[in-house]
């Protein structure tokens, strides 16, 4: 069964992985205590037959032995190789486990596309489910060994329930000597096109969407049978194998203490146990046990897939979703929030506080500027309303005739652009008023006149025919006052840029 801790970490505290460090199920303990016990008597057995067995010409040579070993065992790189191995594998045993074939999304979709509460209705929902669930089935029982013991043969797969004796001689009889796991999907697919004739599947998408999940449910069985398949190269597990085995086989010699009367260099004190050696066997070694371990997460270890579980799990809940969940709903009501403006579900007393916790706005949201900082700065010897700066310096952006090669549309498009930044304005709401009232050819004084039409760089625009006319409420003594309307205007030519606004364009 899976060891799972997460609720014992859940929160950082002081010393929070060290109550972790006594269980002993799927703990690095239980998995090399009998190396490390192994590693430590054949360490003992050498420095006592060095202590009282050998002789004095026998003790100088295993003293050379000993520098010797311990001098050029540094040379094995043990954390490199065994480091960059455990990466893989840790990597290639997540991916093992998102392949696992999961029918959630294929069973929402067979309830909610295949149609009919009646009994073949029903029956068609079951039996795509049933035959997803005989193809999860027999691939678990080709990768893992506790799927293998429960199921040996198709025998047992019948028994279960997963496939009928009709659909087992089917099975029997197609001749093929490779792995039929997906044998299933293929009767899944022709069942669902029976239903799409029959009018349970009510149109081709629907019968789109429920082979799509299918395709994507087949495709992590047959990863599952590919990561069998393809394992990690041999020579790479050879390798790291070799690497560690024959660092700590030098280690059994180099790491011996020795007599500190002889005055070798780093041999001053001479201990029966040698704790830092035995520690380094506990990291390398036990770096190893994980990768030995999850190399192959299909067996009977600790922390190996529940394989049975989730068959349980995935055929007892998608009977359930596509047969007694079918069809099944709740009558519709008001929810509690109904009436409320602001929805905002309720705090116990212990998550009261999160209340008061104001929400991420940004990580700019609480920047302060000076006053001086937060104004706008106008151009230099540009004087006048800051958006009339910015009209007249993209007037001086375009060339002088660019306005009057295009028919003056181009340059009576700036001056809208000009009048609505200058004139609309609240600073200018007055002046415009004013300038409305202005005497026949007088020339307006509050800054809404064209520069351009004053300084001929444009050609005169054209006058509008008549059209209907506008009645609007007037203020000036008079109860109405007749607005003409401008016709329609044709579409702009298609190397202009786009139209500012018909409303805009219309008031030229």
């Amino acid at each position: 069964m899976t060891v799972t801790y997460t609720a014992r970490v859940a929160n950082a505290r002081f010393g929070g992985f060290s109550q972790l460090l006594l269980l002993w199920r799927g703990s690095i303990y239980k998995l090399l205590w009998r190396e490390l016990v192994c590693f430590l008597g054949l360490y003992m057995a050498l420095s006592a037959a060095y202590r009282f067995v050998l002789t004095e010409g026998q003790k100088r040579y295993f003293e050379k032995l000993v520098i010797y070993c311990d001098q050029y065992a540094s040379l094995i790189p043990v954390s490199f190789v065994l480091g960059f191995y455990v990466t893989l594998v840790v990597h290639r045993w997540w991916n093992q486990y998102l392949c696992m074939p999961l029918p959630d999304a294929l069973m929402c979709v067979v309830a909610g596309t295949v149609h009919g509460r009646d009994e073949r209705g029903r029956l068609y929902r079951r039996t795509l489910m049933r035959y997803a669930g005989l193809s999860a089935v027999l691939i678990l029982r080709s990768v893992s060994t506790a799927v293998f013991k429960r199921f040996p043969t198709i025998d047992h797969v019948v028994e279960a329930g997963f496939m009928t004796r009709e659909e087992r001689k089917k099975f029997e009889n197609l001749n093929s000597s490779y792995n039929k796991y997906w044998v299933p999907c293929v009767w899944f697919s022709n069942l669902a096109a029976q239903a799409r004739r029959e009018g349970r599947i009510r149109d081709n998408s629907a019968l789109k969407l429920l082979l799509e999940e299918l395709t994507v449910f087949r495709g992590k069985c047959g990863m599952l049978f590919h990561y069998d398949w393809i394992s990690v190269p041999l020579v790479y597990t050879q390798v790291v194998t070799i690497a560690v085995y024959s660092y700590f086989l030098a280690c059994l010699i180099g790491r011996q203490f020795l007599d500190p009367a002889q005055g070798y260099e780093g041999h001053d004190l001479d201990l029966c146990v040698p704790i830092f050696t035995l520690l380094q066997f506990f990291f390398y070694a036990g770096w190893l046990k994980v990768a030995e371990q999850l190399i192959n997460p299909f067996g009977e270890d600790d922390d190996d897939f529940e394989t049975n579980f989730l068959i349980d799990r995935n055929f007892q809940v998608s009977m359930l979703a596509v047969d007694e969940m079918y069809d099944d709903l709740a009558m519709l009501e008001k929810d509690l929030y109904w009436d409320a403006t602001e929805a905002r579900a309720p705090y116990t007393a212990a998550t009261a506080f999160l209340r008061q916790q104001p929400s991420f706005q940004g990580s700019t949201f609480d920047i302060t500027l000076a006053k001086e900082d937060m104004q706008f700065q106008r151009l230099e010897g540009v004087d006048g309303p800051l958006g009339e700066a910015h009209s007249d310096f993209l007037q001086r952006l375009l060339p002088v005739g660019a306005g009057t090669a295009a028919g003056g549309l181009l340059g009576r498009r700036l001056s809208l652009m000009r009048r609505k930044n200058s004139c609309v304005s609240e600073t200018s709401t007055a002046a415009s008023c004013t300038c409305a009232g202005a005497p026949d050819g007088a020339a307006p004084e509050c800054g809404c006149g064209d520069p351009l039409l004053d300084s001929g760089l444009r050609e005169p625009e054209p006058e509008l025919p008549a059209g209907p006319e506008l009645s609007v409420p007037g203020s000036a003594g008079e109860p109405f006052t007749t607005v003409p309307m401008p016709a329609p205007r044709g579409p702009a030519p298609p190397w202009l840029p786009s139209p500012i606004g018909e409303e805009e364009e219309s008031l030229a």
